[in-house]
């Protein structure tokens, strides 16, 4: 567990720098090949403490961002390089920018989107809260001390978000889900909406189903999903069939459905489960369902911030 003493001491610390934040397409603009819709800012080569390592941070303004002096929820992303740019993406993009940039001018729902890209190679060690004996991981603590300590603290000084728990939340998908979800219950205090996609809750023969049954409720909205066909998409589904392996995947996020709702969440008001027939373990599944989940999520928070 992190000490939230511990954090305010870092948090202050980490302070004392700013980032270089710059225009997305003027940061590109060598190419035409880079594609993304409403207004992207992007900040080169941030430097993780915590972590020793440099990444890019991207982070979208909703529409009325330019508009008057509103302040906004924020969503904290994990594979940030898929979110934006199918010429960053590893295998598609998810079009978070057109899903909000649609939202926002339809309905009014509107967040800033904080996209931090995986580490590469180092993807799962980071978003791994457990070590896996086989696969290894378990540096999900230091990634999370990352975004808490280092990262928020500059989004809520550079943009005007609406810092308190109850309007931040993060999201991510298969090992992105398993941390965003971790990660909510770590961090409570920091952390009140949490969008969890196909996670794989499989990893480290399943450390976080006791995880989550030793910690406390609190207040928040949960979005989880999964598809029938997760392993449908892979040329390796191993010993198993395919069908039988994605039957226990999504049965394993029922699973955590039922764990959730008995430690209080109530279905359709904290918690939303989704599960889409037929749909694979892929970028275009997850962009597929980021509308109702960004629905779920931001629709209370933003009917407070308008009174």
């Amino acid at each position: 567990m992190v000490l939230l003493m511990e954090t305010r001491v870092d948090i202050s610390f980490q302070q004392l720098s700013r980032f270089d934040w710059q225009d997305y397409r003027s940061f590109y603009n060598h190419t035409h090949d880079h594609s993304v819709s409403g207004v992207l800012r992007i900040a080169p080569g941030v430097y993780s403490s915590q972590l020793d390592n440099h990444r890019d941070i991207l982070v979208y303004l909703p529409p009325s961002y330019h508009r008057g002096d509103r302040h906004y929820p924020v969503l904290y992303m994990q594979d940030g390089q898929n979110l934006f740019d199918n010429v960053t993406s590893y295998a598609g993009e998810w079009g978070v920018d057109e899903t909000m940039e649609e939202l926002g001018h339809q309905e009014g729902i509107e967040a800033i989107v904080v996209g931090l890209p995986n580490a590469g190679v180092h993807r799962l060690d980071e978003y791994s809260p457990f070590r896996d004996k086989r696969l290894g991981g378990g540096r999900g603590d230091d990634y999370l001390r990352f975004m808490v300590e280092t990262i928020k603290p500059q989004i809520d000084e550079e943009f005007r978000t609406l810092p308190e728990r109850k309007y931040t939340g993060i999201m991510g998908s298969s090992m992105g889900g398993l941390i965003s979800l971790y990660a909510f219950f770590e961090y409570p205090h920091v952390f009140g909406l949490v969008g969890i996609m196909s996670p794989s809750l499989w990893f480290a023969g399943g450390a976080i189903f006791d995880y989550i049954a030793s910690t406390s409720y609190h207040t928040g909205k949960v979005y989880l999903d999964a598809g029938t066909r997760e392993y449908g998409e892979s040329q390796h589904g191993g010993l198993l069939h395919r069908a039988t392996a994605s039957r226990r995947y999504y049965a394993s996020v029922r699973r955590l459905k039922g764990m959730l709702v008995r430690k209080g969440y109530r279905p359709l008001r904290d918690i939303m489960h989704v599960e889409e027939r037929w749909a694979g373990h892929s970028e275009s599944s997850w962009a597929r369902r980021l509308p109702p989940a960004m629905r779920f999520l931001l629709t209370e928070a933003m009917r407070q911030t308008r009174g």
